[in-house]
């Protein structure tokens, strides 16, 4: 059961690196605003794994855990979870010599929630006996 999960993982963290980098790129192009110190293509990468794989250790546990009824529990806590992730690019300081700071939270706060609009995308392309 696992490995189909993984898949979904790496799937959704696939989609979910592409929509970032080509909102990145549009929103650079539509403000000049260049946050290439703080966010990065590495950066998106590795933040879009991580999440799917963290999420997709969680979903498996709850499977495990709470059978069939795990879908609903994981995916309230995945989004409430991006909702409040949503204070950390908020809440970022930024380095001093960066221009236009104020549109960091347009940058970033969507990219927040790319990973869980990955996730709940292409759901149905990974069905587990009974969902």
């Amino acid at each position: 059961m696992y490995k189909k999960i993984f898949y979904h993982a790496i799937a959704a963290s696939a989609l979910s690196t592409l929509a970032a980098m080509i909102y990145y790129r549009i929103y650079y192009f539509a403000t000049l605003a260049d946050f290439s110190k703080i966010v990065n293509y590495q950066s998106i990468i590795g933040l879009s794994i991580i999440v799917c794989m963290i999420a997709s250790f969680v979903y498996f546990g709850l499977r495990k855990w709470l059978g069939p009824k795990a879908e609903i529990v994981f995916n309230f806590l995945f989004s409430i979870l991006s909702f409040a992730a949503v204070m950390f690019p908020i809440s970022l300081s930024l380095p001093l010599d960066i221009k236009f700071p104020e549109l960091f939270p347009g940058l970033a706060v969507p990219m927040v929630f790319f990973p869980a609009i990955a996730w709940f995308t292409i759901k149905p392309l990974f069905k587990l006996p009974n969902d």
